[in-house]
């Protein structure tokens, strides 16, 4: 069955003593769009992490996040600027020969003088650490499509009911339409009759013709069979067991149904008619909501 295009998958993985935390959002879009909120520590893994979520969603926009918590990923190291250090040590060598007797001073001091001591945060990358991440991106991913295949399913079990409902009252439109080109060939026979009741109707066989041509420009057939196909067409698509990305091919065959239903409408001079032709385009607006979150 179709899959939706929302769906929503959290896992967190531990490693040592650090915790990481991915979730992964899906909302419906044309394409696919991606968004990726990483650490700089992931960035390596950032191109493998794009082919795992496009192995899981075709379309729509999906939204990562992965939250690092803890001090397993960042390692303090301590350096000392010699240069800077070479300096003090001079300049004290000196203050203590001209000061020796007013001030009593030592390297002791040299722990306050912070200016000499560079602390910096190395990143560690373990085989561990990014299978961990890697195991995170695929369970919370399979997580989303779960839940974007059981939302599809009920997408199109609803759609189904309603092009159900749309193949009903197609069937209606082609049971009337013989009544209706009738009635419409008697009104125009009527009108005729009124405005030219000298002409002797059964002797110019060229009236008949021009009142079968009338007749027939108010004929549906054509667009009633195509209605039918594309009704099957539809079904056929949505029924597919493992569907691709059906959700643009729905919305084109449901585009093609809408064209005929107008025309219809526009062509069947019949109040009959006209009220099963804004049934009809009531369901396929509903329909058509409902596909702008299928995959």
């Amino acid at each position: 069955m179709a899959n939706s295009m929302t769906g929503f998958g959290q896992h967190t993985v531990y490693v040592d003593q650090t915790s990481i935390s991915v979730e992964v959002r899906t909302v419906n879009h044309r394409f696919f769009d991606l968004s990726l909120k990483i650490p700089r520590s992931f960035y390596v893994l950032e191109a493998k992490v794009k082919n795992i979520l496009q192995s899981y969603f075709g379309r729509g926009r999906v939204e990562v996040y992965v939250t690092v918590e803890g001090q397993g990923l960042v390692e303090r190291v301590v350096d000392v600027d010699w240069l800077l250090l070479d300096q003090y040590i001079n300049h004290m060598t000196v203050i203590k020969e001209k000061y020796l007797d007013k001030h009593d001073l030592s390297v002791d001091i040299l722990p306050n003088l912070e200016e000499i001591f560079i602390v910096t945060e190395v990143e560690k990358q373990t085989d561990q650490i990014k299978k961990a991440f890697i195991d995170a991106v695929n369970i919370a991913c399979q997580q989303a499509e779960q839940m974007r295949q059981t939302e599809g399913s009920m997408l199109i079990e609803d759609i189904l009911k309603r092009m159900k409902n749309i193949d009903k009252i197609t069937n209606q439109l082609h049971d009337r339409r013989d009544t209706v080109i009738k009635d419409y060939h008697k009104r125009i026979l009527d009108r005729l009759s009124n405005y030219t009741a000298e002409i002797n109707q059964t002797s110019d066989p060229r009236i008949f013709q021009e009142v079968a041509l009338l007749a027939e420009k108010g004929d549906i057939s054509e667009e009633i069979t195509r209605l039918h196909s594309h009704v099957e067409q539809f079904i056929d698509t949505a029924n597919q067991v493992a569907p691709k990305e059906i959700g643009r091919k729905l919305e084109f065959i449901l585009q093609e149904m809408l064209r005929e239903t107008n025309t219809i409408g526009s062509k069947a001079n019949d109040p009959q008619i006209s009220n099963w032709v804004v049934d009809l385009k009531t369901e396929i607006e509903k329909i058509k909501e409902q596909i702008q979150n299928i995959e």
